[in-house]
């Protein structure tokens, strides 16, 4: 019976099938609507739903606006107005699309009231213009709580969850049922999508490093593990026989029928970096031979695959050194070549990310260092190889490691990381052409995708891009798929309506991030306002083309102008980094002569100083002199007392010889005798 009447509502044409959605989400005129309506949507979904019926039963809004007293009168007289001149079959089948995301059971659920409702409702239905006397009316439009610009609450709680079919919603992060055994929780690990499979290899799982290897059908969303072989012969002098040495922090590349392993932290590291490949044909491992100067082993470095060439940076090495080389390795030759780069580099660290935008340029996001975090941006020319730091601009993330990205056309998604204390709530994105960031979405608590470590690929579910996280470790080792699907698909900004609405009344957000899709689609930001982008569909009837032709024409021209903008900003910026390179360069000459001033002032200080030590053995000589001085003084004193004394005695035995010849005179001694005596 449900088959039955979902296949009767596939088959319902327009304007029928518009008019037994209304009739089911209650725009029937009847005195339950109120309750009918508010008790099924939220208050921004069920006022985008109100000017979808609105445009399409009435036409565009010609009423005069409702007194700024009557908040949700007049919110819902902004949303009809924001339309603009939008075709009734438009609006019918958006309103369609838009309770199909957000009940994807609508139809089933209507029992048998729909069929004679539909006639009822074409019968009796009377147009109004005035939005304020439609005869349906809502509940006070509530406030929502929203951190960074994105919802924090659980969407439309009636989705039933079948497989992967509640990834209608937008920009927040679902947990899909999986079957099949699931690979040991880790981090660290190495993630890649090959044709609707995701491939988890290694990691880290309580500090012990792994080398299994699991495959999750995306689906099916199954997991199964592959048991790896190892080649008894090798098939070419390329390679070699090989199995997976358990490792973590490597990275893993798809490249043609194969995945290719680079680096990684290992018990038993080798000196340089090997290249090890796993063939999805035969399920075998083996080293490839590689030629030219190979990188130092190592660990957490970024390796990106820019054309057929894989470019290598940072990363730590077996004895915890940082590094900030940059190696690439040309798959067609295996040949490694060092780069030697101009400007000045990103530092030395390692978990960090990095991504290439048009082939062209490298660009390196965050990562850390032994003590700190960082959420610098980096940007290598891969042509003339120049390293530049542009300035940032919209909410820039905060510093972090361990975080994963993916790039979706020229939007670069980054989840997860840490900054040594706590993993980062907020999923976030980089246009790469404008080098703006803002938050996507922002989880809470401690959830899987707020972890380090964690793996990010991207892959496609119903023609739409999803994003699909796995593992990571944030207090726990984590082993969950989680699947969000961005609502970023193109650069492309384009503003058709842009009015503000009431600061009490709830911003139609991406219409509950369920409304959007290639038709039109209706977003309001922090800012309170709504803004309407419609785009040309393939399928859109001859009767509309006319009117998309207009719309595109008006995107053109705002295209244009936004352009021409960005060219003007483009060359302030390059202006302004002229000037910046100039007073650099100035800033290295006063640099240099200032150190040679420092070198000439430390020569001079060298010099004296030898000068004052040979002035200090001097003086120490001289006090030694001046203490032999005193000495011989001291000594010629003694002498000279000596002197004195001896020639004291002298006179005194002269005299005493005199007195004796006056009495021998006396006594008549002869002359001769005394002189004979004498």
């Amino acid at each position: 019976m449900t088959a039955a009447m979902a296949r009767a509502s596939s088959g319902l044409a327009y304007p029928q099938r518009f008019y037994a959605a209304a009739t089911y989400a209650g725009f029937d005129g009847s005195p339950s609507a109120v309750n009918s309506i508010s008790s099924r949507f939220k208050s921004d979904t069920a006022l985008l739903l109100y000017a979808l019926y609105q445009q399409a039963t009435v036409g565009p809004c010609s009423g005069p606006k409702p007194s700024a007293w009557n908040a949700v009168e007049q919110s819902k007289w902004k949303s009809w107005q924001g339309l603009g001149d939008m075709a009734s079959t438009e609006a019918m089948r958006l309103f369609v699309k838009i309770l199909e995301e957000e009940q994807p059971g609508w139809y089933s659920r209507a029992s048998n009231f729909v069929s004679t409702s539909v006639t009822d409702m074409q019968t009796n239905h009377v147009s109004k213009a005035d939005p304020a006397e439609n005869g349906n009316s809502f509940l006070e439009a509530k406030t929502i709580s929203t951190e960074n610009g994105s919802f924090e609450e659980t969407h439309d709680k009636d989705v039933v969850l079948e497989g992967l079919g509640a990834v209608a919603i937008y920009d927040q992060w679902i947990a899909p049922t999986t079957s099949g055994q699931r690979p040991k929780a880790r981090y660290e690990h190495g993630a890649a999508v090959i044709e609707d499979k995701m491939y988890i290899c290694g990691g880290n799982h309580n500090g012990r490093y792994l080398s299994d290897l699991h495959v999750l059908d995306m689906r099916s969303w199954t997991w199964s593990k592959i048991d790896a072989k190892v080649e008894v012969e090798a098939e070419s002098q390329e390679s070699s026989p090989a199995s997976l040495t358990s490792c973590a922090g490597h990275s893993l590349i798809p490249w043609e029928n194969k995945l290719l392993s680079i680096a990684g932290h290992r018990k038993d590291p080798s000196e340089t970096m090997e290249v090890k490949a796993f063939d999805l044909r035969t399920f075998t491992w083996s080293t490839l031979k590689t030629y030219g100067k190979a990188p130092v082993s190592r660990g957490g470095q970024s390796a990106t695959l820019v054309g057929t060439s894989i470019v290598v940076f940072g990363g730590q090495n077996t004895k915890r050194t940082l590094l900030n080389d940059l190696h690439i390795l040309d798959l067609e030759t295996m040949t490694w070549d060092e780069i030697d780069a101009i400007g000045l580099p990103p530092s030395p660290r390692s978990d960090h990310t990095a991504a290439v935008q048009a082939d062209r340029y490298l660009l390196i996001f965050g990562g850390g260092s032994h003590a700190t975090c960082f959420n610098d941006l980096h940007v290598l020319d891969l042509q003339a190889m120049e390293w530049t730091r542009p300035t940032q601009q919209g909410d820039i993330p905060s510093a972090r490691a361990g975080h994963a990205g993916v790039t979706v056309g020229e939007n670069w998604f980054i989840v997860g990381g840490g900054d040594n204390k706590s993993g980062v709530s907020e999923t976030v994105v980089l246009n790469m052409s404008t080098l703006v960031w803002s938050v996507v979405t922002s989880v809470q608590g401690r959830v899987p995708v707020a972890s380090e470590g964690l793996t990010l690929a991207v892959s496609s579910h119903s023609g739409e891009d999803i994003l699909v996280s796995f593992g990571g470790y944030n207090g726990r080792y984590n082993n969950e798929v989680n699947v969000l699907k961005p609502s970023h698909k193109s650069t492309l900004r384009s503003k058709i309506v842009e009015t503000p609405v009431p600061d009490s009344v709830s911003a139609v957000h991406n219409a509950t991030n369920g409304t959007r899709d290639p038709e039109s689609e209706f977003e309001v930001g922090q800012e309170g306002k709504i803004r309407e982008i419609v785009m040309d569909n393939a399928d859109i009837e001859p009767m509309q083309k006319s009117r998309a032709r207009g719309s595109r024409e008006n995107i053109i021209a705002t295209l244009k102008a936004e352009n021409e903008e960005l060219e003007s900003s483009l060359n302030k910026e390059k202006l302004q980094n002229l000037q910046l390179k100039t007073e650099l360069a100035e800033a290295d000459t006063r640099n240099t002569d200032l150190y040679k001033e420092l070198q000439s002032v430390r020569g001079q200080l060298a010099s004296e100083q030898s000068r004052c030590f040979k002035l200090e053995v001097d003086v120490a000589e001289l006090r030694q002199k001046l203490q032999t001085m005193e000495t011989l003084e001291k000594e010629l004193e003694l002498l000279q007392r000596q002197k004195a004394a001896s020639e004291q005695a002298a006179l005194n035995a002269k005299q005493r010889q005199g007195s004796g010849g006056v009495w021998g005179w006396l006594a008549g001694t002869p002359d001769n005798l005394k002189e004979n005596d004498a």
